[in-house]
């Protein structure tokens, strides 16, 4: 299985940036997907989530009513749009992948597979 993010770049204060991540593998539709961040000099931070249909989502309270996460199954993709967004946000942003269950969890643990991240760096 491979995750491939891409969609990162740099950006001011208040814009908007798509990212998106593509899997590998026929199975997509049966695992949780998620995006995570990581911030220089900080901890892996969970951002959003998505079950498995679609329906079902999990946002950080830092990004809530700015990102939203989406994912189409037909295409074996995940994305996270983000808007008006913050210095806060510079990150490399990483999609994963959840070993199993069909609810969506913050614990960067119970996902296996991860994209290779991407930047996104924003000014003020």
């Amino acid at each position: 299985v491979q995750l491939q993010a891409s969609g990162g770049g740099s950006v001011e204060a208040g814009d908007s940036l798509r990212l998106s991540c593509v899997t590998s593998g026929r199975t997509f539709s049966s695992y949780t997907m998620a995006w995570f961040r990581q911030a220089p000099g900080k901890e892996l931070e969970f951002v959003a989530g998505v079950g498995l249909s679609g329906d079902t989502f999990l946002y950080a309270d830092s990004v809530k009513g700015r990102f939203t996460v989406s994912r189409d199954n037909a295409k074996n993709t995940v994305s996270l749009q983000m808007k008006s967004l913050k210095p806060d946000d510079t990150a490399v942003y990483y999609c994963a992948r959840q070993k199993q269950g069909t609810g969506v969890s913050h614990v960067a643990h119970v996902y296996d597979y991860w994209g290779q991240g991407t930047l996104v760096t924003v000014s003020s």
